[in-house]
């Protein structure tokens, strides 16, 4: 049981340590990517970028974390819970007086989370 847990929790660590990874990364492009035009296109535009590290995430890890059973759970849950956690962010870095991109809204994170969930839990084994 103890095993089943620290699968879980390291599944959903790892889907949120790619996302605040690409967090980081995209504020050092924080001006281009403040307002796009269309609110859609950059929806799809973070749905993608989170399918793309979630293949690429199968190239280190082959293998999914979390047991058959709990995988379905496991792609539902986890992105709600990485959304919330990018709006937290946002807001902590709000307060602090940085700038806040779309990734740090939870819909945004919601969806960068759930292309990589989506992608490992149709392709790993």
């Amino acid at each position: 049981m103890l095993e089943i847990f620290f699968e879980i929790f390291g599944e959903f660590f790892f889907q949120v340590l790619l996302q605040a990874l690409t967090e980081a990364g995209l504020h050092a492009w924080a001006k281009p990517l403040r307002k796009p035009a269309n609110p859609y296109l950059a929806a799809l535009g973070y749905t993608l970028f989170g399918a793309m590290a979630g293949g690429l995430s199968l190239l280190v890890f082959q293998h999914n974390f979390v047991p058959a059973p709990w995988r379905i759970t496991n792609t539902l849950v986890t992105p709600v819970a990485s959304g919330w956690l990018m709006s937290a962010l946002g807001a902590w870095r709000e307060r602090r007086g940085q700038d806040r991109i779309r990734i740090d809204r939870f819909a945004y994170g919601y969806l960068f989370a759930l292309g990589l969930g989506a992608v490992r839990f149709i392709f790993a084994g």
